[in-house]
């Protein structure tokens, strides 16, 4: 895996149920992957999903790129590597790669854009948000 720093990594098996008749992780499973890395991300910050709702703010991605660069297939075990960066005044970039174990093989590249929207469906960042993008 690269030495660039990272802000979370977490690690992971393919299960077999993920995998397609051709014996790879079907591309829709790689956002699974990505989300639970995400989520996971947060959490490690006290940060939750729901008490951002609860609050009043929902997080939203409005755009997902992924390039992906090389299949995993059951039993494999994998990194998912994040960073967030802040996109604009009022949204967020995950950049987010999946990396093969143990030999580092690149597997996957994520630019994950996202949001917060209010209660009227107006976006506006929880200040937990803010102040994480702030101290990049």
């Amino acid at each position: 895996m690269p030495a660039e720093p990272c802000d979370f990594e977490l690690t992971l098996d393919v299960r077999d149920y993920e995998c397609d008749l051709q014996g790879l992780v079907n591309n829709a499973v790689y956002q699974n992957y990505l989300e639970h890395a995400r989520h996971q991300y947060l959490a490690s910050l006290g940060l939750s999903f729901a008490r951002f709702h609860e609050a009043g703010h929902d997080l939203v991605l409005t755009r997902v790129e992924i390039d992906y660069k090389a299949p995993l297939v059951s039993g494999d075990r994998f990194t998912v590597r994040l960073s967030v960066v802040a996109e604009s005044r009022l949204r967020f970039c995950f950049v987010q790669d999946i990396y093969k174990e143990p030999d580092g093989v690149h597997v996957l590249h994520g630019r994950l854009i996202g949001t917060s929207l209010n209660r009227n469906g107006r976006p506006g960042l929880p200040p937990e948000l803010k102040t994480l993008l702030l101290s990049r």
